[in-house]
This record gives structure tokens, sequence and C-alpha cells, in this order.
């Protein structure tokens, strides 16, 4: 087995196992991809801060995130298709999570379902939600989680208009893939990928497949996706949400110093800073640049997450913040390189 050292590995790994079209889709940023490209690089560019001659004997990085207690303040983001890097990968890498101490957060475009994933582990996870146009079906996606115990809900603000990325079309990403020549020759590159999938009957999008009306196959989801993103979004449905849920509240995809300041005053517990790990509005600021003008606009009246891509394992700690880990994060990389272990490994060590 190859000796792994850093993410990178990881990453090239995972570029070795799993087809072309699903390592491209976490792997990628939308239009020209400036956005994903300074995620990475402003990060690149912050240096720390050495003291010296400092007892550090007593170090720990535990410490508790929206009232969970955590090994250290970092989550895995949620991550459509998650289950297409390795065969019932959300139920792996949630159950990673809950090994290392760490929260887990699952997809509204999962591969495996609310309950699924519930079924497989015994600590409570997050759930993220898409504001669709039927709210009967965000009623019930969000009765499923409350039903499934998840601790927190995650409701993700940047996603009214599908950004669009240049490598999924030319890969001809869709649901189901379509099985042309070239995909059917990169999957025969791919032998233990194949075989994980042909074990598994979790293979299509199971929080809308037979919940969402008119949707018995996986055939129709990307028509109804693309019909369903709500593109009059407000901060009204985010009251109308937390009129819904009693439990803990996360609003994801706050970049704007206005809009934090509004996320504070909706009576959420936490938001992140995320610009969709630079998959929507290309052109945007990357996350770490926005967030400290967030977290002044903030104050001390929510916590907040800076939610980013990276492969580089920082973590940040600015009074309330915490750091969350954004597609194409290191714990994905990890699912299609070495699956569970993989994902531990990430966390373990830095």
């Amino acid at each position: 087995m190859p000796i792994t050292t850093c993410i990178e590995d990881l990453r090239v790994l995972a570029r070795r196992r799993v087809p072309r079209m699903f390592y491209d889709y976490v792997d990628s940023g939308s239009w020209t991809e400036s956005t994903y490209r300074a995620n990475e690089a402003d990060l690149q560019d912050i240096r720390f801060r050495q003291r010296v001659a400092m007892n550090v004997e007593g170090r720990s990085t535990r410490t508790q995130m929206i009232g969970e207690d955590v090994a250290m303040p970092v989550a895995l983001a949620p991550i459509g298709l998650a289950g297409m890097q390795r065969a019932d990968g959300e139920i792996l890498a949630a159950r990673a999570a809950e090994k290392f101490g760490v929260p887990f957060s699952l997809s509204t475009m999962s591969i495996c379902s609310i309950e699924q994933v519930a079924a497989n582990t015994t600590r409570p996870f997050w759930f993220q939600l898409y504001i669709m146009r039927d709210r009967d079906f965000v009623e019930r996606l969000i009765e499923r989680a409350r039903a499934a115990r998840c601790s927190a809900l995650m409701l993700t603000l940047d996603l009214q208009i599908l950004g669009q990325r240049h490598k999924d079309i030319r890969n001809g990403l869709s649901a189901p893939p379509a099985l042309t020549l070239a995909t059917l020759l990169d999957l025969a590159t791919r032998p233990r990928w194949c075989l994980d999938m042909l074990g598994t009957s979790r293979r299509q999008f199971g929080n809308i497949v037979g919940h969402a009306k008119g949707i018995d196959d996986v055939s129709a989801v990307g028509a109804w996706t693309a019909q369903q993103l709500d593109q009059t979004l407000s901060w009204a449905d985010i009251e109308w949400v937390r009129k819904r849920w009693s439990g803990r509240l996360i609003l994801k995809g706050i970049t704007d110093p206005d809009d934090a300041r509004h996320a504070a005053d909706s009576g959420a517990d936490a938001l992140i800073v995320s610009n969709h790990g630079g998959r929507q509005l290309d052109g945007a600021r990357s996350s770490i640049a926005a967030l400290p003008d967030i977290v002044r606009a903030a104050g001390s009246r929510i916590e907040v997450c800076e939610g980013n891509t990276d492969r580089t394992q920082l973590r940040l700690r600015v009074g309330r913040t915490w750091r969350g880990r954004r597609d194409p994060m290191p714990a994905n990389h990890s699912q299609g390189a070495r699956y569970y272990d993989g994902v531990v490994r990430v966390h373990r060590h830095p």
C-alpha cells in the first residue's frame, strides 16, 4: 500500500482510483476557476506568528462547536455525490468523523440517505439543506433530519443559480452518468472503484429519489434539481425554516459583512464564511480574505466558521471562529484514496 505523508499524496491516490467525472466534480470550480484558486492561494499567504520558550506540554485542540464537544475545531463539510467517490462514501466519512470526534455534515445531494447514515452511526450529525421551490419536500426533509436525531441543520444560501462548471460539461457528468466510450474506458482503468460500487445498492440520490414528487429513479433528478433551485430565496425563508426547526441552525454561504449582520439577527447559531468552494460565483473573494470583515460584522452574537478549499489542514481560531473543510476538502480526497482509514488519517496527522 502506498505511503501517504500529506494531503497531496491522498489527492494523487484519489485521482488515480476515482473515475474522472466524479474526481473532477469535487476538484474544480466554476467558469475560469479564479475564486476556486484564490481560496487556496490566499490561505497559503497566511503565516504563523511563532512564539518560543513557552510550556506547550498540556496543549489540546479540544473545544466546542455550537455547544458540541469536539476533538478540534474542524467539521467535515457537506459534499454532494460523496457516495460516488467511494461506495457508501457518506456512511464511511460519518463513521470516521465519529471515531475521531469531529462533526460530519450530510448533503441534501448525497448518495446515502439521512436514514442510512443514521442507521450506521451512533453520534448525531449535521444535515445540510437547500431551500427548494417544493416547500412540502423541504418540510419533509426537515422532519426526516429531526427523526434521524441530526444535531444541527445547515442551510445553504448561495445556490439560487447553479454555477457553470466546465469540467462537468466536458466530462458529460449527468444523472445517471452517460455511458459513452470515453466513460467506459475510464471505468475500465478503475476496477477497484467498479467492484466497490457493484457491492452496494446505494447508487442514487437517497434523500431525493422516492421522496420528491414524481422522482422514482435517478434519471429524473437532474431536470428536477434545475427546476427546484429557488431564485426567490430571501431572509424570510430563513425565518420560515427557523419556525420548523427548533434545533441548532447554521447558515452557509456568507461572504459579505451585511449578510453576516443579517445572519446574526436571524437567530441562527452559526454562520459559515463560504463561496461554495469557488464553485458558484467566479470572481468572488476567497473565504479566508472575507473572514476578518465577517468576524467584525458578526461580533460575538454568532459563531463563525471559515469554509474553504485547501490541502494544508491549516486550523484557525479567531474568537468564536472555527474552521471547516470545503470541496475538495482533504477528507474527500481521502475517501477516494483510502476510504474510512483515509478520513481518520487526515485528521490524526496534520
